[in-house]
């Protein structure tokens, strides 16, 4: 998660076990307006072997549908759903599997992402294949739910996505604006708010130095509009307002 950032430096912002793991949220986001309830991401999903369960430390996988159904949310009532990008841990709770077949967890939704980054995960290069699971997303392409976008784009009144390369070469960052006020959802450009150091760059990122001046920019408008931010992996910061003083960005106010 902090590349070649040393332990010393990302140990005092995060902790980590006796395998090195630190602890991360699937981050899942709910916006209501203009009449319409879209949702930011679907999480891990619950398509884990016994193995990967205890790699990761994950006793009981819980499927972004139901966990939104316990908070008032049922699936039919979603309309859109953002998907930053395509790597499982941000879609795997796109599908449910139903009597051996795949549908959309999301029965009503228009899933939406990036049309590049859904012909990168189809390359498979051997550089971050594993993050692709075709399941989270070829069912609902040929569902005619999955619409692909080229480039940055309005979702809703007040809903934008914007292309930000950096972790890869299609990642969406959403900025939602109402009442005057503008909430960014950074996704994996900023898994974790220690990573409001631009140069704090997690090793996954297939262009570091892109991560690097996307997080400048969107940093500097961040501090200067004085947006929320939201972080795709932070369990303790929902949202925080970045601060920037003689060049260096900080975390000013945290919920």
């Amino acid at each position: 998660m902090f590349g070649v950032v040393p332990k010393t430096l990302w140990s005092k912002h995060q902790t980590s076990d006796e395998l090195n793991r630190v602890e991360a949220g699937f981050n899942c986001f709910v916006v209501e307006g203009a009449g319409q309830r879209i949702l930011i991401e679907t999480g891990g999903g619950v398509r884990h072997d016994e193995r990967a369960l205890e790699r990761m430390g994950v006793a009981r996988p819980v499927h972004a549908a139901d966990a939104l159904a316990n908070h008032g949310f049922e699936p039919e009532s979603i309309d859109i759903v953002i998907n930053t990008h395509l790597h499982w841990d941000h879609c795997g709770g796109n599908t449910v599997d139903d009597h051996g077949h795949t549908r959309a967890a999301f029965p009503r939704a228009r899933y939406l992402t990036q049309r590049g980054e859904l012909m990168h995960a189809r390359e498979q290069n051997p550089r971050d294949a594993v993050s692709y699971r075709a399941v989270n997303y070829e069912p609902l392409l040929e569902a005619g739910q999955l619409h692909l976008l080229d480039g940055d784009f309005d979702i809703a009144p007040g809903i934008h996505v914007q292309v930000t390369p950096g972790h890869n070469r299609d990642m969406m960052v959403v900025l939602v604006r109402s009442n005057g006020e503008t909430w960014c959802h950074l996704a994996d450009i900023a898994p974790y708010a220690a990573h409001v150091t631009p140069t704090w760059v997690a090793a996954f990122d297939l262009y570091p130095l892109e991560t690097i001046a996307s997080k400048n920019d969107l940093f500097s408008r961040a501090a200067s509009e004085r947006w929320w931010c939201s972080f795709a992996h932070d369990l303790k910061v929902s949202f925080a307002r970045i601060e920037s003083r003689g060049g260096k960005f900080s975390i000013a106010a945290a919920r």
